[in-house]
């Protein structure tokens, strides 16, 4: 996720403020800090890196509530690209399951596929919605700068995309997956990653047998360098978000960039899935970009169906904040529900 800690909220923005000071005061005084993009990552300039969440980590195993199982596997040993995968409880061999490929966010500088987050919420997103789930564990910036997260997803997708018509080495996969029935999924930055995920598998022409039948998107990390909307309203956050992305992706071509600006991106209508829903969340800073993505994807020429669920009175990914909300709640069941059909 981009904001684990809900800072668009006063009180959020209150507590950071305070934490923000005393960690400034609590650092060696023969440190120079090089750039600050707190709450996700400080750096230093004798190359110290300091991360304020999202680097727990939670072992796989099998959940005692939900039943499901998980494990991890790697993918690359010489990249160190893994991923964490979920199965439901009596998995059936002979009833082949859908395919969800998931994205962690992060903003692309922090957490991953172990973190407690993710693994609560695959956890519960599998029980509830009876898939196979594989989740990306992608190398992050600043050690690892954009585009090494694309290019790791990518290999990723490919590396699950090879155990079609019943290759690859790993079992599950083979045993369980309907390859006729793959989504595509993340939130804040992992958005974007499964946005681009989705594009370039269109682009690439990637075995016709494999059908990506629908793209879920969780207030996806998209921004623009002409502001739209009420982002003006919120310069903090909007701020942030562009120290965000000049900091994971230093050799970007700026807040204009394809990766960035969907509507800038000429490959746009070959996002190769059916359907596309997007969660944006009231308060949240990157909800007028999740209705400007609507838009611009109805426009490219796209064929397919978009649709955009706008949550009242919540924060960015207000679901993995807050997990036991009744509105977390019924978004994981419109969700399941979305993976069913």
């Amino acid at each position: 996720m981009l904001l684990s800690c809900k800072i668009f909220s006063t009180f959020t923005l209150l507590f950071i403020f305070i934490h923000h000071s005393h960690s400034h005061s609590s650092t060696n005084s023969t440190e120079t800090i090089l750039y600050d993009v707190f709450p996700f990552v400080r750096v230093y300039t004798n190359g110290r890196i300091q991360r304020f969440f999202g680097q727990d980590f939670v072992p796989a195993s099998t959940d005692p509530i939900t039943k499901v199982q998980s494990k991890d596997v790697k993918i690359s040993k010489q990249l160190n690209i893994s991923a964490r995968f979920y199965l439901p409880e009596n998995a059936n061999p002979g009833r082949k399951l859908p395919l969800l490929i998931y994205f962690h966010g992060g903003g692309f500088l922090t957490e991953s596929a172990f973190s407690p987050t993710y693994h609560n919420f695959l956890n519960s997103l599998v029980a509830k919605s009876k898939v196979i789930a594989v989740s990306v564990n992608y190398r992050i910036a600043p050690e690892f700068p954009l585009p090494i997260a694309y290019q790791d997803s990518w290999l990723a997708v490919k590396w699950v995309f090879s155990h079609f018509k019943g290759n690859g080495n790993e079992m599950w996969l083979k045993k369980y997956a309907d390859f006729k029935r793959v989504y595509l999924a993340g939130d804040s930055a992992g958005g974007n990653i499964a946005h681009h995920m989705g594009v370039r598998v269109g682009l690439e022409n990637l075995d016709p047998g494999i059908n990506i039948d629908g793209l879920f998107l969780n207030c996806p990390f998209f921004w623009g360098k002409r502001a739209i909307g009420n982002e003006t309203g919120n310069p903090y956050g909007a701020s942030l978000i562009e120290r965000i992305w000049v900091h994971a992706y230093p050799k970007s071509s700026g807040l204009d960039d394809p990766l960035l600006n969907p509507g800038m991106d000429p490959g746009l209508r070959m996002l190769r899935c059916k359907r596309v829903l997007v969660y944006a969340a009231e308060t949240d800073v990157l909800r007028f970009r999740d209705l400007y993505y609507k838009k611009e994807l109805e426009k490219s020429g796209w064929n397919g169906v978009v649709n955009v669920v706008e949550v009242k009175g919540e924060g960015h990914v207000f679901n993995l904040n807050y997990p036991t909300n009744p509105k977390a709640i019924a978004m994981l069941k419109k969700i399941a529900v979305f993976l069913k059909y």
